[in-house]
């Protein structure tokens, strides 16, 4: 069976062309989200779990159905243990093809490319900043503060919520000074 599904996009709020393209594509069942939130899509919630064998979900470009590679991946999986498919008209891409590497291969492939990318920008930020003098992290709490919040803790005349409002060291500090 032909599933339709489209949401709320960007210079097509009512869904208006989308829906046409679809009814267009021979869709038998068109389910619409209300909003383009990414948060609570009921009806794509609904689509995966009524999803059978056989069937393909149709959408006029990826970006209608995920947002983000993650979240691509997740639906590629997910649709594929259902042994479903998924057809994005504007970027032609077939699940449901099997020439080649399958697109779900190649996804996966780009988001870990991407978060090997992320990973390492990151670190060669760090290490720029380290060269430059600079340190990562939050900024330590002056020592006269913490010794100050340690012994009002030890003196045991003092709440957590007396402490951190004289010294300024919450209670996760607190501890954390404690234990180490």
């Amino acid at each position: 069976m032909l599933i339709g599904y489209m949401r709320p996009l960007q210079g097509d709020e009512n869904c208006e062309n989308q829906r046409n393209t679809l009814q267009d594509m021979g869709c038998e069942t068109i389910l619409a989200e209300e909003h383009a939130s990414p948060k609570k899509r009921t009806q794509l919630a609904s689509l995966l779990e009524r999803l059978m064998p056989g069937d393909k979900i149709v959408i006029t470009k990826l970006f209608s159905l995920a947002d983000s590679s993650r979240h691509l991946v997740e639906l590629l999986e997910e649709v594929d243990s259902r042994n479903a498919f998924i057809f994005s008209l504007a970027e032609n891409i077939d699940t449901g093809n099997s020439s080649g590497y399958s697109f779900l291969y190649i996804t996966k492939h780009l988001v870990d490319f991407q978060s090997d990318v992320n990973s390492e920008k990151t670190k060669q930020g760090l290490l720029a900043a380290k060269e430059k003098g600079h340190i990562a992290g939050r900024p330590r709490k002056p020592d006269k503060n913490v010794r100050r919040a340690i012994e009002m803790y030890q003196s045991k005349e003092y709440s957590l919520k007396e402490i951190k409002e004289e010294t300024g060291i919450s209670k996760s500090t607190l501890y954390r000074y404690l234990e180490g």
